[in-house]
């Protein structure tokens, strides 16, 4: 198990000024070559604030009119929140990400999740974010196998009894990871939040499901056994809101935007990328959303297990909005 410890002091919406700077300040720079923006003429700029204000003039439907200030004004394509939701106030604390080696045994692995949330809570965290499917290997002929039956309570999930009992205990906030859930007659990827009183906060089905084929790499369909969720998921805890994802949603730029508009401080993507996907598009991927909307991104993996049937990528990570890692599992 490797468990990784942040101070999140700095977890504030960096000021306008800030944001729309191209500096970055980081004590490892990714590349020892500057790198300039060029300059825009300002005629180019003319043409294209006439071109936006002709569109406004010709443009009367709500959903056209989206789309085209998302083509010409990025910002305006921010809507405000459904519901006037208020976020809570942000402190200074501490985040626990627990890279976890998974086995076929769920008893095992719970104990093994169990251990690690409490290290991280002895070291200081105040919320503690699990891999996605920690609690069994990640397949589909294993998926059926072990679901847990979230809503009937903590005899038909002990997975998320144990996340309950300990969130409880130590006054902490915990972003589950995920496992499988079955609801009736359909299984969905599932990661559940608690808060510091034990009680479940939120429960974030797997949108976008992983359905990939790449020639002599890997093939997997999630969607063979999984059923796709229908809503985004953000939650106000007692360390801030923050908005989840799993894996494959963090692929999906406009879900972080939705978080973004809503207010989150914070998004929690707990993923299993693999061997193939993992070094093209992992720390990418969490560096874009993190840098577009401004915000800090954890994400959380199972440990890579190279005997496995599915080997994950590993590398769990928290990078800030100004795209600089403030800590990693390898």
């Amino acid at each position: 198990m490797k468990s990784s410890l942040v101070s999140s002091k700095n977890l504030i919406r960096l000021q306008s000024a800030i944001s729309r700077s191209f500096l970055q300040h980081s004590s490892k720079p990714i590349s020892q070559t500057p790198f300039f923006i060029p300059i825009i003429p300002t005629n180019t700029i003319n043409l294209y604030n006439q071109r936006y204000q002709n569109l406004q003039f010709q443009i009367r439907s709500n959903s056209t009119s989206i789309m085209s200030s998302s083509a010409f004004k990025p910002e305006q394509a921010r809507l405000p929140p459904a519901l006037p939701l208020s976020s809570p106030p942000l402190t200074k604390f501490k985040i626990g990400i627990c890279q976890l080696a998974v086995t076929p045994d769920t008893e095992r692995n719970i104990q093994h999740a169990r251990e690690a949330i409490e290290e991280a809570a002895q070291k200081g965290a105040q919320l503690v974010v699990l891999p996605e499917i920690w609690n069994s290997p990640y397949s589909n002929d294993g998926f059926p196998v072990y679901a847990e039956d979230i809503d009937a309570g903590h005899d038909a999930s002990p997975s998320t009894a144990m996340l309950s009992e300990v969130s409880s205990r130590l006054k902490i906030t915990v972003v589950g990871g995920s496992i499988p859930e079955r609801c009736g007659d359909k299984l969905y990827n599932t990661c559940c939040v608690f808060g510091t009183d034990g009680k479940l906060k939120a429960k974030h089905r797997k949108i976008h499901l992983f359905d990939i084929d790449i020639p002599g790499k890997i093939t997997f369909m999630e969607s063979k056994t999984l059923t796709a969720g229908e809503t985004p998921t953000i939650v106000d805890t007692d360390v801030g809101r923050i908005g989840v994802g799993i894996c494959y949603d963090i692929r999906f730029q406009e879900l972080a935007m939705i978080y973004a508009s809503r207010g989150a401080h914070l998004l929690c993507y707990p993923g299993a990328f693999n061997m193939t996907t993992g070094p093209l598009h992992w720390e990418l991927l969490q560096r874009a959303r993190a840098v577009d909307n401004q915000l800090y991104v954890a994400t959380c993996s199972p440990a890579r297990d190279t005997g496995a049937g599915y080997v994950a990528w590993g590398h769990s990570t928290l990078v800030g909005p100004t795209n600089t890692y403030l800590n990693f599992c390898m």
